[in-house]
């Protein structure tokens, strides 16, 4: 039975941890689809604006009256000057080149004229972006330098008299490599390719002219001809599986290193559409792995830990179970043992005096007291024990837990009057309170085993804060007028946030349940800088402490509330000390009869440097 319980541990635990592996992956992968995304519109905006930045400006250029005389027949003179005025627009606007194309396809005007490898003579008729502004008035036409053998985009624009009778075509030649340096900034591989697929831009230089799928051999040879990718051999992207068009979210390998990416990198695809009649699709490819693996190696240390804690606690139930039955067995076997001796002796002592009968009735009767006084200080000191975890988890959780129903029933309404927004925000509240919960389960646990708490320079402000966002719809509700907290401003103190917000909200419902039926009930928080030292007061204008209570206010389960189990407040001291402060209380003495007076309750903490926090 035991082996068949351990089996079943086993699985369950297997299953979870498959089961919690699989829910963290997802979710990760999720978090970095979404970032992603942010990340690839914003990266396909700047690339559409580098695009629209350029493609007015052909048009502007068909009117220039430089260019139409210039094409109506130019004196040297005439050409040298358009020479340099698109010299000078081609360093204003950030162009690569700029040049003038008469109606045989030949260059006659050029920005780079004064270049080597100047333009200027050179026959484009075969170039698309000619052959298809001649006959459709403008076109836009990605390829590799015949004579510069830089990729770039070229924009051409159409240039006719006032009859319509072609004289030439004005080009803009669109240079991609500041671009391409903004991105190799980035550590996730990006790139831009064509309506087939091919590689024109990125920052991994390498990929350029590669393609995401294989590309028809009419398309290819069509390229080859036309010089439009130089002489590249189209191999695909090294990416396993394949990217799949109508799948862009999704998870590939890396089979070929890339500048800060090692192989075997597992990458998120995800793809935009620039727009325009180009085609073009910007790809990123986010790494993924790393983030992924972390994500579920920390869910599943998690579920680990939950199932440890489970299965210990079910472990220490089953043993304690065991030892009951064993004791009782053995009980019994004693007993057993016992009455089998006395039927012996009976019998053999059937004569014998009334006094050695009454001798042993006497010791089985002592015998039965002793075995119930066992029993009776086993039990007493079983139940001591778990009263005291179950007061101390009870108090320290309650305030959050009523904090939860409050919010709940909060978000409930909302949501009733359609107010998605704001019940989101209360979900989002019940969210953090109960990471809270955790938190304070995980400070008991470490104040069960004795460790020492950590302080450290904190925001006092914070922890005001914390402590009111916990009580504050009681205090709505009660209808206490709140003074303060003033002077916190941006005090550092030494203490830990978390442990400090209890005792604050430990004070608070104290000074709450005082003012139960009090008119006018006010509550008073005050922070005073002593210098080396910071006091916070918590004062209300209850009936105070009674002065019978006052000298054992501080003692285990001294309590005047009907329900109360008396430990806040020790619980509230003992916290201030392991933090190096100290909590007091006492009355204050009415000044005036619109004075009520009432008690105050005064926290006195380290004060921390500012520039260490």
């Amino acid at each position: 039975m035991l082996l068949a319980a351990v089996v079943i541990g086993l699985g369950v635990a297997l299953a979870v941890m498959v089961l919690v592996g699989r829910w963290a992956g997802e979710r990760a992968l999720q978090g970095a689809m979404a970032q992603a995304h942010n990340e690839e519109m914003l990266s396909v905006a700047l690339l559409r604006n580098h695009l629209d930045k350029f493609r007015a400006l052909p048009f502007v250029l068909a009117d220039d009256v430089d260019i139409h005389a210039v094409l109506g027949g130019a004196s040297p003179g005439q050409l040298e000057a358009l020479d340099e005025k698109l010299e000078r627009l081609s360093r204003g606007v950030g162009a690569s080149v700029i040049y003038l194309l008469d109606v045989r396809g030949v260059t006659i005007a050029a920005s780079n004229w004064r270049d080597p490898l100047s333009f200027v003579g050179n026959d484009y008729r075969f170039r698309p972006y000619f052959r298809d502004a001649v006959k459709v008035g403008h076109a836009e036409h990605f390829a590799l330098g015949a004579t510069s053998h830089q990729a770039g985009l070229y924009l051409s624009r159409r240039i006719a008299d006032a009859s319509g009778t072609l004289m030439g075509v004005v080009v803009f030649k669109v240079d991609f490599r500041d671009l391409e340096a903004d991105w190799r900034g980035s550590a996730a591989p990006v790139f831009v390719t064509d309506g087939n697929g091919v590689v024109l831009l990125g920052n991994v230089p390498d990929w350029r002219f590669r393609v995401i799928r294989p590309l028809p051999e009419a398309l290819a040879q069509q390229a080859r001809t036309s010089l439009q990718f130089g002489d590249a051999a189209f191999d695909p992207v090294p990416l396993r599986p394949a990217l799949v068009a109508d799948a862009p979210d999704q998870v590939v390998t890396l089979a070929e290193a890339v500048p800060g990416v090692p192989v075997g990198t597992r990458l998120l695809h995800s793809a935009l559409p620039v727009g325009g009649s180009l085609g073009w699709q910007f790809h990123m490819l986010t790494p993924v792995g790393e983030a992924v693996d972390r994500a579920v190696a920390g869910a599943r240390l998690a579920a680990l830990l939950v199932l440890a804690l489970v299965y210990a606690a079910g472990g220490f139930v089953q043993y304690r179970r065991y030892r009951v039955r064993m004791r009782a067995h053995e009980q019994a076997r004693a007993r057993a043992e016992l009455e089998a001796q006395v039927d012996l002796r009976t019998a053999q002592l059937n004569r014998a005096n009334q006094q050695l009968r009454t001798e042993m009735d006497e010791r089985q009767r002592a015998e039965a007291r002793v075995m119930a006084m066992h029993d009776e200080l086993t039990q007493a000191a079983r139940l001591a024990v778990l009263g005291q975890v179950a007061a101390g988890v009870a108090h320290e959780i309650n305030q959050p837990v009523a904090a939860i129903r409050t919010y709940a029933d909060n978000a409930a309404e909302l949501l009733r009057r359609s107010d998605t927004a704001s019940a989101g925000a209360n979900l989002a509240t019940i969210a953090r309170l109960t990471d809270r919960i955790g938190r304070i389960t995980g400070e008991l646990r470490a104040f069960s085993r004795k460790d020492s708490p950590q302080p450290g320079p904190i925001l006092l402000q914070d922890a005001l804060e914390g402590a009111l966002l916990l009580v504050g719809a009681r205090l709505r509700r009660q209808g206490v007028n709140l003074i303060g907290p003033d002077g916190a401003g941006h005090l550092h103190v030494v203490a830990d946030r978390i442990r400090l917000e209890q005792v604050f909200v430990n004070l608070l419902q104290n000074a709450m349940d005082a003012l139960e039926g009090v008119a006018d009930a006010t509550i008073r928080i005050a922070v005073h800088d002593e210098g080396g030292r910071v006091r916070v007061s918590v004062r209300d204008n209850g009936p105070g402490i009674l002065a019978a209570v006052l000298g054992q206010i501080f003692m285990p389960f001294q309590t005047t509330k009907a329900d109360g189990l008396g430990l806040g407040l020790v619980i509230s001291r003992d916290i201030l000390a392991s933090l190096g402060g100290e909590l007091t209380a006492g009355n204050v003495t009415s000044s005036s009869p619109d004075d009520p007076g009432g008690a105050i309750f005064t926290v006195t903490l380290n004060k921390a440097e500012r520039g260490s926090a």
